[in-house]
């Protein structure tokens, strides 16, 4: 009997923590920084910027980091902790070129 109740305690635990994991974002709109901390976290970083927007409760965003790969940011509103941070493909052709057409054909 006291393996399974310590084995049900344990399994509560590990269920709190997953749904904690999953509200990290919950935050009143009253809490959330401004925008204009964001841009200031950007620039400390040496990010630039350019997209903002929200995503499941939390600050998101996409910028070039300083060695210029595209980067996707997930902050918390609230104190702007980087929760997530993805370096995004770049589009690279098969001669390394980064977009643009193989043969060198201009946009129209």
């Amino acid at each position: 009997m006291k393996q399974l109740i310590l084995t049900a305690m344990m399994l509560m635990g590990t269920a709190g923590a997953l749904h904690a994991e999953e509200e990290d974002c919950y935050v009143r709109m009253s809490d959330w920084l401004p925008r204009s901390a964001i841009l200031q976290l950007a620039a400390d970083n040496a990010w630039d910027i350019y997209r903002i927007k929200t995503d499941d409760g939390c600050y998101q965003i996409r910028a070039i980091d300083a060695q210029g790969r595209p980067i996707e940011v997930t902050l918390n509103p609230a104190t702007l902790e980087v929760l997530n941070l993805e370096f995004e493909a770049l589009d690279v052709n098969d001669d390394g070129r980064e977009g643009g057409h193989e043969d060198g054909e201009d946009d129209d």
